[in-house]
């Protein structure tokens, strides 16, 4: 047997706008989170800046978990774009959930939130992206998000 390791990327700050409700549908209920510009990328690996026009569209099924399904874009310091696709869960006790929808600062450790961010990097020095498996750690709060992201290695 082989047990992965994991290797820090970054860091990921994003600025988020209110959510958009699409309503309920047979899935459960759908509604848009806009990922506005100027969010930050600081790692070993990776740096730069999150770019806007972006969002995460989200489900949040009738078993209380929201499936989260990102695409955005990174603007590296040296001028690389990269676009993301991150898609995971979010889910934990109700009162907990109810603290996140209010706006609180809820410690991350207080519920789930994992995500498996896809890169698709330009082929050069960012080309290791589009060759690794990440997975994501995250934590929510009013009007922002934070990401911590690794390489499975």
């Amino acid at each position: 047997m082989i047990k992965p390791d994991l290797e820090f990327v970054y860091e990921a700050t994003g600025n988020l706008g209110a959510p958009v409700p699409i309503g309920a549908t047979p899935d459960g209920t759908r509604r848009i989170i806009p990922i506005y510009e100027g969010g930050s990328v600081v790692g070993p690996l990776i740096r730069g800046k999150l770019l806007g026009n972006a969002a995460d569209w989200q489900l949040t099924r009738h078993d209380g978990v929201t499936v989260a399904d990102a695409t955005y874009a990174l603007q590296t310091d040296d001028g690389a774009v990269i676009q993301i696709r991150n898609r995971g869960l979010r889910h934990g006790p109700p009162e907990v959930i109810a603290r996140l929808a209010a706006g609180d600062v809820v410690d991350p450790a207080e519920y789930y939130f994992r995500t498996i961010p896809e890169f698709i990097a330009p082929t050069g020095k960012y080309d290791w992206l589009n060759r690794s498996v990440f997975v994501c750690a995250g934590a929510r709060y009013a009007a922002s998000i934070k990401l911590w992201v690794w390489r499975v290695v």
